[in-house]
């Protein structure tokens, strides 16, 4: 009654998906209902619920089945929901600023390349694509030091990538990259360690 703004008095008795889900959901939330009534339960459907003034609230749903005492048929279907809407919309604002930060990170006038733990490229903007003549599906998931550092620089280009891994990080560090065409180009790098969500190191970004 609360997230909903409908009272009990207003829900009793009423088709629960005719009268109170939206209609690009009401059929596959009803499958969940059905298949509950069945005694196929559901855990962590996620589908949206509105107010009585109209406001959309996230839910993740729980469909048991509910039986009879004496018989163990089933006679309905307890939903436990749970109001996700704070979560969702937190979710989204993260998409928003890891794409803007993509888009930030592909556009910077300077050239940034990203590698994971295995030290193959997972990032390479267009700076990076523009001054060496690789562009991106060219290099993507390739090993970086291997396949485009000089062999005379691959121990010591490799040292500073590990360092990073290790969350040893490194600024100003001066090495050559070769574009495609063989052409040489000098590259101050600063190895920066890349963490995921749990703080976990995932790779470096080298700028």
């Amino acid at each position: 009654a609360e997230i909903t703004s409908r009272s009990k008095e207003e829900v009793m008795g009423h088709d629960l998906v005719a009268r109170f889900i939206s209609p690009d959901y009401r059929e596959s939330v009803k499958i969940v209902l059905d298949s509950a009534l069945d005694g196929i339960e559901t855990a962590n459907f996620e589908f949206p619920l509105y107010t009585k003034q109209g406001e959309r609230v996230e839910v993740l749903l729980n469909a048991t089945t509910r039986r009879d005492g004496s018989n163990g048929k089933p006679v309905g279907v307890v939903g436990v929901g749970q109001d996700i809407t704070e979560k969702k919309q937190a979710e989204i604002e993260l998409k928003r600023v890891a794409d803007d930060l993509r888009k930030l990170i592909d556009t910077a006038n300077a050239p940034i390349f990203g590698i994971d733990t295995a030290g193959r490229v997972n990032e390479w903007n267009q700076k990076a694509a523009e001054i060496t003549g690789r562009p991106k599906d060219e290099v993507m998931g390739h090993d970086l030091v291997a396949e485009f550092i000089s062999p005379d620089y691959r121990e010591s280009v490799k040292a500073v990538l590990d360092n990073a891994l290790d969350g040893i990080e490194t600024a100003n560090f001066e090495f050559p990259l070769y574009t495609k065409e063989g052409e040489r180009v000098e590259v101050l790098l600063n190895a920066t360690t890349r963490r995921d969500a749990s703080g976990n190191v995932s790779g470096v970004v080298g700028v």
